[in-house]
Parts: structure tokens; sequence; C-alpha cells
């Protein structure tokens, strides 16, 4: 390991079964070809494609992730929201209202330093929330107290909303990152004042999918606008998407940041 920086794995939105396949075989061989201290992983369609269990949520730990984020799907499933407190590793939206189950961040303690992951989840086409952009203005003084990184995973439909973000906090976080449209961008790139920014890592799923879903009923569902359930195919061929940040731990600036894109067979 450097002991000079400190590498972080931004994992795409895990999805389904294949998704959790890949983590369990290929994580460890991933994380040393990379040379990854620590990792996050968005966890909201771990089952079945939408949402996450208990049992997806340990299961995933098992296999050495660090921490998670989550966004639209979080309260899916009845029993994330019964007992919220029990996921340590977890964090939901910041700026959902203040009394919902789970926090917005978490501290993470890796080579010394205090990591802070914060989750967001953006407005546009994605319903009401607390507005993220005032939420981080009136909140990242007290959070640069507290953590030496931060980490924000944007998760939002409007790649101008996760830009807008990026932006605005470029030179107060490490790393602004989207997720929730599943499919990896190519504009990753170190903003001006050393903030890394993507408009979306992708996600771990079916390659031949739409979004990780069975392409057959998605494309039925366009051609016929009725109700259809969607499930993630059962296939072998599973992408990798995630975004890799290099962290000086002297100035705790980001010096480098790179994407994967990787195909596996699970």
């Amino acid at each position: 390991m450097d002991k000079d920086h400190l590498n972080i794995l931004c994992i795409g939105d895990v999805v389904g079964e294949p998704g959790r396949t890949l983590i369990a075989k290929h994580y460890q061989r991933i994380i040393k070809i990379h040379d990854i201290d620590f990792s996050i992983l968005n966890i909201e369609n771990a089952a079945h494609g939408i949402g996450f269990t208990k049992k997806t949520y340990q299961e995933l730990i098992i296999y050495g992730i660090d921490a998670f984020t989550s966004g639209n799907h979080v309260y899916r499933k009845k029993e994330i929201v019964e007992d919220f407190d029990d996921f340590k590793k977890l964090v939901r939206p910041w700026n959902f209202p203040p009394n919902n189950p789970g926090q917005g961040y978490r501290i993470f303690t890796v080579k010394n330093l205090k990591i802070a992951v914060v989750n967001l989840i953006g407005r546009v086409f994605l319903g009401l929330a607390d507005c993220p952009f005032q939420l981080m203005q009136n909140k990242i003084a007290d959070l640069k107290k507290e953590a030496d990184i931060i980490l924000v995973d944007m998760h939002a439909e409007a790649t101008s909303e996760k830009q807008a973000l990026g932006w605005m906090l470029d030179g107060q976080v490490n790393a602004v990152y989207g997720t929730h449209t599943h499919v990896q961008t190519t504009d990753s790139r170190i903003l001006p004042n050393h903030t890394a920014y993507i408009t979306d890592v992708g996600m771990v799923g079916a390659k031949n999918s739409i979004l990780g879903m069975q392409k057959e009923e998605i494309v039925q569902k366009f051609l016929n606008q009725m109700p259809v359930k969607f499930s993630p195919p059962d296939t072998n061929n599973v992408l990798f998407n995630a975004l890799k940040l290099t962290i000086d731990i002297h100035s705790k600036k980001t010096i480098k940041v790179e994407t994967i894109n990787q195909d596996y067979l699970i």
C-alpha cells in the first residue's frame, strides 16, 4: 500500500443478483489490482433491482465493501425502514426530511484520516426533497471540521443538476460523483480546485440489459404503455463500473481520477 496516497473506489449502483454475484466473485481481485484503501457502493438496487434487504446488505459487507450510499429506493423494503439504525455503514439522502430513518452522512477512519461519505438526492424528475444545494451550503463548514476527506454521492436524474452541484462544491469536497442513471458518463475530471467530478459512475449489473433489467420487458413497456414488472436477466456477462480517486494524504487534495468500465464473467 502507498503510504502517501489514499485510493478510494466509488462503485455504481449494484443491480440485482448479477451485480451482487460479480462483487462476490471479483471484488477482492479488483481492489488488489487497483490498490484500494476504501470503497463505497450504491446499494439501492441490490435486491432484485429495486431496494435492498438486510441479507443483501450483510452479504456485501462480507464481500468487503466499506460504506454504502442509496437513493430514491432506500425505503422500498419494510425491514429497512423498521431497523435502519442497524445499518451502521449506510447513508440515505441527507436532504430527505430530517426525521426520516437513517443518516445523511457518516464518518469513516482510514489511514488516520476521517472520511465523510455524504448522500444527496436530486429534485429534477425525482419528486420532492429538500434543496441539496442549500443543504450543502449550510452544512459544509461544520462538515469540514469533522472530516479530512469529503465524498458526495449525488443520486440524481438531471445532468445539469449534478454538474451544478459539482461546480458549487469545487474546492470544498474531494469528489462529487453522480449515481442513479446506471450509465457511465465520459466526463470524469478534476475541477480547478481539486474536486473530482463525474456525472454518473454507472452500474454493476447485466451488460446486455437496459439499466440492469431485462431489455425485453422494458421494450414492451415503451411499446405498449402497459404495466410491466422489471427484473434482472439471468446472465453471466456483467458490467463493473466505478470511479477510482487518488488523494494525497498530506495535502488532502484529490490528485487523480480514473473510471473503470470492465466486463466480467460470473
